[in-house]
């Protein structure tokens, strides 16, 4: 896995919150995670039927040009900021 010591042990802790994200915390994660492991979007945007492909397409593709230090800096903030409103599961 590409990313920071950090980043890393943020990818694992969100795994273990007590509560599931929202949508809207669930794709800011997953932009940032997208942009430290595999860089800027590279696939085609998902059809108009798949609502959720689009939206994890979009969120994604517009941090395009981020550097993955920034995004991976990102993650790792905003992973801690759930870690504090959900707290993590034993």
């Amino acid at each position: 896995m590409a990313g920071s010591d950090k980043f890393v042990v943020a990818a694992e802790e969100i795994k273990r919150l007590s509560k599931l994200p929202d949508n809207q915390e669930l794709l800011d994660t997953y932009k940032y995670y997208k942009q430290v492991t595999l860089g800027d979007c590279n696939t085609d945007r998902p059809g108009m039927l798949d609502l959720k492909g689009k939206a994890k397409w979009d969120a994604w593709n517009g941090i395009k040009g981020m550097t993955k230090e920034e995004a991976d800096r990102l993650y790792v903030e905003y992973v801690e900021k759930l870690k504090t409103k959900y707290g993590l599961s034993a």
